[in-house]
């Protein structure tokens, strides 16, 4: 039977991390928890639960899942989120995999986005395949501050398994604008990481185009007012990211 180690980043999840941990029972045979230095029980809920937490600064999420992987012992590495959880077609097809060994380096899922407790099949947030399995030495974190993925040294096309992952994304709207507005600050970082000053219609093309992807393009009409309410948000963080990285260009100069 093959190993695995699984890996979570952490800030602020006691009212998902027990969740989380649970769906990974008879899969991972290790659970390193990086945490952002909480300031509620998240720590003791997952060394309570027998993970083994490293408390570290958030750097952007590429460079915290890597360093996660860093501190794993087993070669196979499954990346999950505290927000998410395996289904159960899911956990049938990895613990069927352990038991019959790996034999290709990467794996990927779908994974099914959750609004307030409704799921997602559209807005681009379905069926969002991720690659959250796979074998470190050969493949890593491209360590990008938002949009962070694995990358692969050689030329692996990672197979895909049945089953989901669930992500729950939010449990109201206040908490999805929350968690969008810090995605904005990220993608604020990135921008102007390539010393471009936006002009000062960019955050307003970007925020059209943004909603226009999100409602239209990727079908965000047909979720209702689900899908108008992510599409408007969608608008409102690429509009705020755009503008927080022309002022802090303009102020820099």
């Amino acid at each position: 039977m093959s190993k695995i180690s699984a890996t979570i980043i952490t800030f602020n999840e006691e009212k998902h991390i027990a969740r989380c941990i649970e769906s990974l029972r008879d899969i991972a045979d290790e659970i390193i928890v990086v945490d952002s230095f909480s300031d509620d029980s998240t720590t003791e809920i997952c060394e309570a639960m027998g993970c083994k937490v490293t408390r570290r600064k958030m750097k952007g999420y590429g460079a915290q899942r890597q360093y996660a992987t860093s501190l794993t012992c087993h070669n196979y590495v499954l990346s999950i989120d505290a927000d998410e959880v395996l289904s159960p077609a899911l956990r049938a097809s990895l613990i069927k995999l352990k038991n019959s060994d790996f034999n290709h380096r990467g794996y990927s899922f779908s994974r099914l986005n959750f609004y307030c407790g409704t799921p997602v099949k559209h807005c681009g947030w379905y069926p969002d395949i991720q690659v959250r399995l796979f074998d470190k030495r050969y493949a890593n974190w491209n360590l990008h501050d938002v949009d962070e993925r694995v990358i692969f040294r050689d030329n692996v096309m990672p197979v895909k398994l049945d089953g989901d992952i669930l992500h729950y994304r939010c449990t109201t709207q206040d908490e999805f604008k929350q968690t969008e507005r810090a995605h904005a600050a990220l993608l604020a970082k990135s921008i102007l990481e390539t010393g471009k000053t936006p002009g000062v219609l960019t955050p307003y093309i970007q925020g059209i185009k943004s909603f226009i992807r999100c409602y239209i393009a990727q079908g965000g009409a047909l979720d209702g007012l689900v899908g108008t309410a992510i599409s408007k948000q969608k608008y409102h963080s690429t509009l705020l990211a755009w503008s927080t990285a022309r002022k802090k260009s303009k102020n820099n100069k």
